[in-house]
């Protein structure tokens, strides 16, 4: 028997095309939820309430000092024995988000520690409403630098979606594995498995590069 049989990748593909759509989903879903949480968390820190800000400091310690499957496993098979019952699908999904949020919150807090204490002053000075000076002012200023740090992670999240097999998600990983596993061929379909995973990471970082090519151009060279 051959190493490396082509028709048995042209039969593979169909099935890997399908996990890696899932896949993607899964990554740009779970990314769209860290964003925006990974914010919220950031700002909840910056509160003046020194309670709220303990608290939310706590959170996301516990968040990231915890195993991404083990919150995988919680939800999924432990949620379900006190009546919190979710389905695979937004538990996988949801807890890529969640987990990478915390992550993410500390480079958004890096960004924004980093903005110059004036422009605070400024602001304070000019009596600008508190949620004006978030958004026109301090985040333009403090995202731009931090796109990198934020693509890193996109790429970390996908490469991390194969953890959604443990829950009976298909993605591509887990395709690969089962087609394999029924034809006992497995040279074809991880070596292709891996292709996709180094051109979507490729790919990924350079569209992060041109982002933030773009961003540093708005908001610093005009």
């Amino acid at each position: 028997m051959s190493i490396w049989d082509w028709s048995y990748v042209w039969e593979a593909f169909p099935y890997l095309y399908r996990g890696a759509i899932v896949t993607i989903q899964a990554t740009l879903l779970g990314f769209v939820i860290a964003l925006v949480l990974g914010l919220i968390f950031a700002l909840i820190r910056q509160s003046s309430n020194r309670y709220v800000s303990m608290a939310m400091t706590e959170i996301v310690e516990f968040i990231r000092s915890t195993p991404l499957l083990l919150q995988v496993f919680f939800i999924y098979f432990v949620g379900p024995q006190v009546g919190i019952v979710i389905p695979a699908w937004t538990v996988g999904v949801g807890m890529l988000g969640i987990h990478y949020a915390a992550y993410i919150s500390e480079v958004y807090r890096g960004g924004i520690e980093d903005v110059d204490g004036g422009q605070w002053e400024a602001c304070t000075a000019l009596n600008l409403p508190r949620r004006r000076t978030w958004r026109a002012i301090i985040l333009p200023q403090a995202i731009p630098p931090i796109v990198p740090s934020l693509g890193n992670y996109l790429v970390s999240m996908f490469k991390d979606t194969p953890i959604l097999a443990a829950i009976s998600i298909l993605e591509m990983l887990q395709q690969a594995r089962n087609l394999g596993a029924s034809n006992y061929r497995f040279t074809e379909v991880i070596t292709m498995a891996g292709f996709f995973y180094l051109v979507f990471s490729l790919v990924a970082s350079a569209i992060v590069q041109s982002v933030s090519v773009w961003l540093h151009r708005r908001y610093h060279l005009q």
